[in-house]
């Protein structure tokens, strides 16, 4: 009994060890599947294992099944802080584009027409949005 469990353990290190050689960008996925049906079947052999009083056996494989299920999992991405640093009255207006008389009508004409562009939805990125939407908002606060 001893030698098939070695068999089972020698073949599924040599599974997680192929699949986790993958990078996270396309083949994270099959390693995340692997690695969770591997902790599934530690589990329930460690309910097997258990129930011979095997309880040395069962602690390793409980503590093996639990790991590879929990590193398994997708955590979620915290997204990247804005900028902290208030922008200048020149970087604004060299961002939108505008003379240094410009009216609060020229201003939101030159927002709109980045927007066009820099929105994530027109193909831009949500920092170049977010640096336009500063640069309007530094200079219309300058104008009142």
């Amino acid at each position: 009994m001893g030698l098939i469990w070695l068999a089972l353990a020698a073949i599924a290190v040599w599974a997680l060890v192929r699949l986790g050689r993958q990078s996270e960008k396309p083949g994270r996925g099959q390693w995340r599947i692997a690695a969770t049906v591997l902790g599934a079947v530690l589990l329930a052999g460690a309910v097997l294992a258990g129930s011979h009083g095997a309880y040395l056996a069962t602690a390793g494989m409980v503590a093996a099944g639990a790991y590879l299920i929990f590193s398994s999992r997708i955590r979620a991405v915290a997204p990247r802080a804005a900028k902290s640093e208030p922008l200048s009255e020149a970087e604004a207006r060299a961002i939108l584009g505008v003379s240094s008389t410009a009216s609060k009508v020229e201003i939101n004409e030159a927002w709109r027409r980045l927007m066009g562009r820099a929105h994530p939805d027109q193909g831009g990125t949500e920092g170049l949005a977010a640096r336009v939407n500063a640069a309007r908002d530094r200079l219309l606060k300058g104008l009142r």
